[in-house]
């Protein structure tokens, strides 16, 4: 009996040693060599890809690897930013060396849709520096508190103990941003003189005030209170580390960064176009590419825009003279922050009244989640929630955002409110940011994105800013169709004045980049054209400063999904069926526009008689 024992101990270890070496090899072969399989091809690059990034790991929240690396950060340094790029290039490559023809057509599309992607973002060597790795918006200085706040999880000590080591990694990342930051300025790319003054005033607020009323400290002893299977005690000492590490590593790294950009602002100069560096032109060119997914000229974008705003402003006078603004002397950007101001839109600029706005805005998604049944047979099982944004970030955040679902389930998708002030939420403008925001825009698009099955896994997180904007944008136009705005003239107004926004956004953008606009010139056409505050429009124009081409994106998008809607209407007749657009529509995730019209015509050639 003892000897069958052993045989059988014997033959499973060296069966389990089998298995285990297949895997390896399949591994190996997956991450190394050139898979193969198409299938094969794709998973390894987006192994290899989420390999290089502990932080979008933590982002998508994906099983598993989460906890194998929820303690580190991506590696900024200079040579591995160079050696992903080098990646991606070689994956292009190799993509381009399997057969197409003899691919499954589910596979074709899978390889134009990784063929733009990387070709797209590896065609611009010489633009390798361009872009701010410090900037008021999604800058080092940012990212990091913002992964910490909320996508770091805290469920149990090892949660706390990446917390702590995660905390203590800042100086390292830090130190490696400020290599990069040093090749550019030898480079002569700096940013404008407003973005490194901007950055400072972040940095600065930040590391000023006690280490218990910190973001970094408050959200940690907020969340390990749930935690049950550690004592107060434990959890005492656990926040006394935390505090520890923030006044020391933390505060030092911030202050480090403060210094050099201290010293940098010395050699800034006010002009905010991209235009002012070598080969500008090309590289917002090849900006416009990426984020439109189209081959149209900085002059095309602007004429578009200029059409646009003239388009919609005679629309929105109609039903300014319908409800008794009938007075055309003042600019439409005048009349709209005139009725801004007045009381019935307005809520108080209290806590009180901020969480009026935040109910609000949870009344209106709800309402639309019950509503939008009629339009669409695919919809996200990921909840949706209402958020505030934190107060370190309102200074210069927009006003709203959406966060994704993590991709793990123990997250549903957040709109983020930014209240930094009430008045910047008039009543009539609500519905549209919340239907841009959540349903049926990004919440729909991006969380059914991150669910949809069958698919390489790459295909639930690439991003397409044209498709994933221009969907949000749509679905703005799409909820009045849908009578979301019926006996509500004023709402309708707000809904028409953030498509005028975003068709200033073309104007400006292009202003800015490619007609040499200041930032006060473009400040000044966008209070003149949209009527958003002040305060509102300095924080989207010097957004567009730091990306260029991105806010393009919107409006170019929106009007390629209302062409093909009409498109498949025309082709269609009796046979159109909205439902089944917007299933073709978002089925397959974010893609490039050229490739969203191969898909449509598809679509309209099956649906045909």
């Amino acid at each position: 009996m003892a000897t069958l024992k052993r045989t059988w101990k014997y033959w499973i270890s060296r069966s389990l040693l089998l298995i285990l070496l297949i895997a390896a090899g399949w591994l190996i072969n997956l991450i190394w060599f050139r898979p193969f399989n198409i299938r094969h091809f794709y998973d390894r690059v987006f192994i290899t890809g989420m390999l290089r990034s502990p932080e979008t790991i933590t982002y998508l929240g994906l099983p598993v690897l989460y906890d194998w690396t929820k303690d580190k950060w991506d590696d900024a340094t200079d040579a591995q930013q160079w050696r992903s790029f080098e990646q991606m290039k070689d994956d292009f490559q190799m993509l381009q060396h399997y057969d197409f023809e003899s691919q499954s057509p589910e596979n074709k599309l899978n390889t134009k849709i990784l063929s733009w992607y990387l070709e797209s973002n590896t065609d611009g060597k010489v633009f390798f520096y361009y872009n701010y790795p410090l900037n008021q918006m999604d800058g080092a200085q940012l990212e990091v508190v913002d992964l910490l706040l909320n996508k770091h999880k805290l469920r149990n000590r090892s949660d706390m103990d990446a917390y702590i080591t995660r905390l203590k990694g800042i100086a390292t990342k830090f130190d490696q941003v400020l290599q990069g930051l040093i090749i550019r300025e030898h480079k002569g790319i700096v940013p404008p003189r407003i973005i490194v003054q901007r950055v400072l005033e972040q940095m600065k607020a930040f590391i000023n005030g006690e280490i218990s009323k910190n973001v970094l400290y408050t959200n940690f002893n907020q969340k390990i209170a749930r935690i049950r299977d550690v004592s107060a005690e434990e959890k005492k000492i656990y926040s006394n580390r935390v505090a520890k590490v923030i006044r020391t590593s933390v505060f030092g790294a911030y202050q480090k960064l403060i210094r050099y950009n201290q010293f940098l602002y010395q050699r800034t100069s006010p002009d905010e176009g991209v235009w002012k560096h070598p080969y500008g032109d090309d590289y917002y060119s090849h900006q416009l590419r990426i984020h439109t997914t189209t081959d149209l000229s900085p002059e095309q974008i602007h004429q578009i825009g200029l059409r646009e705003v003239r388009r919609i402003t005679q629309e929105m006078r109609a039903i300014l003279k319908s409800q008794g603004y009938a007075d055309t002397s003042h600019t439409i950007g005048t009349v709209l922050q005139r009725l801004a101001k007045e009381r019935r839109f307005l809520y108080p600029d209290t806590p009180a009244g901020k969480g009026l706005i935040l109910a609000e805005y949870k009344r209106i998604i709800d309402d639309a989640s019950k509503r939008v049944d009629v339009a669409f047979t695919l919809r996200p099982k990921a909840s949706i929630t209402v958020e505030p944004m934190p107060v370190f970030q309102q200074n210069t955040g927009a006003l709203g955002k959406y966060d994704l679902p993590a991709l793990d389930g123990s997250k549903g998708g957040v709109f983020v409110a930014n209240l930094r002030t009430a008045s910047e939420h008039p009543k009539f403008s609500m519905k549209t940011l919340a239907y841009h925001e959540a349903i049926p825009g990004h919440h729909f698009q991006l969380g059914i994105q991150t669910e949809l099955k069958g698919l390489p896994i790459f295909r639930t997180v690439i991003p397409f800013n044209a498709y994933i904007e221009g969907w949000a944008l749509y679905s703005e136009q799409l909820a009045y169709e849908m009578g979301f705005y019926q006996h509500d003239p004023f709402g309708n107004l707000g809904r028409l004045r953030d498509e005028l926004f975003r068709a200033v956004r073309l104007v400006v953008d292009t202003g800015i980049h490619y007609k040499r606009w200041s930032r006060e010139q473009a400040i000044t056409y966008m209070v003149a054209n949209t009527g958003w505050a002040t305060s509102a429009i300095t924080t989207e124009v010097e957004r567009y400063i730091v990306w260029p081409g991105q806010a393009c994106s919107y409006k170019i998008g929106m009007m390629k999904i209302l062409e093909l809607r009409e498109k498949a209407r025309q082709a269609l007749g009796s046979r159109f069926d909205l439902k089944q657009f917007h299933q073709a529509v978002l089925a397959n995730g974010s893609v490039p526009l050229p490739i969203l019209e191969e898909i449509v015509n598809t679509y309209i050639q099956q649906t045909k008689p």
